[in-house]
């Protein structure tokens, strides 16, 4: 069984049966059968330009969409008019763009692939950025940054310390004082 959605795909996640999915310059979020992959309808975000990526929160069954202009949409998958702006609270002369999103263990992550590349993460219950983890100058492209069950991060980006055109998956862990102090970071490849 096959369904086509005949645009490029940008970012798919699920909830209990409904798989949701954003497409390339699209204002809609499509809604499939997670068993059939029919599509059960859209739901339309105004003001929504370029998805990027798109993952659900199960415990408060919010759906998050990274959108090309350094913001973040909001949408209730219950109540589709339940839907906001989530933007990021630094300074909007930061050089911050997002690239794609992971739900870690304390809220949201934001790969951003724009000088510095960096992960962002924020808190859902009031979307105040928790920890900014600075990637090593070699990663000048990451692509996706995910959190591990052990607080690592595993990154994948294009950039290698060989290459620069060289992709990879590097492990990032975050070295503390015994005060929690961040103090650098430790690189896996």
């Amino acid at each position: 069984m096959y369904m086509y959605v005949v645009a490029s795909v940008y970012g798919v996640t699920q909830l209990d049966h409904m798989l949701y999915v954003v497409t390339e310059k699209s204002s809609i979020i499509r809604t499939l059968s997670a068993d059939t992959l029919n599509l059960l309808g859209i739901i339309y975000v105004e003001g929504m330009t370029e998805p990027r990526d798109i993952v659900v929160c199960r415990p408060d069954r919010q759906l998050y969409v990274a959108d090309k202009d350094c913001c973040i949409w909001r949408v209730s998958a219950d109540d589709h008019s339940d839907q906001e702006k989530w933007l990021p609270t630094e300074s909007t002369t930061d050089t911050f763009h997002v690239w794609t999103l992971s739900v870690t263990s304390r809220g949201l992550l934001v790969t951003s692939s724009v000088d510095p590349p960096s992960l962002r993460e924020y808190s859902m219950a009031d979307r105040q950025l928790l920890r900014v983890v600075k990637l090593p100058g070699f990663m000048k492209y990451p692509r996706h940054g995910v959190e591990t069950t052990r607080g690592t991060f595993v990154v994948g980006h294009q950039g290698t310390s060989q290459n620069n055109w060289q992709t990879a998956v590097s492990c990032i862990s975050i070295v503390h004082y015994y005060n929690g102090r961040t103090i650098g970071t430790l690189v896996l490849v």
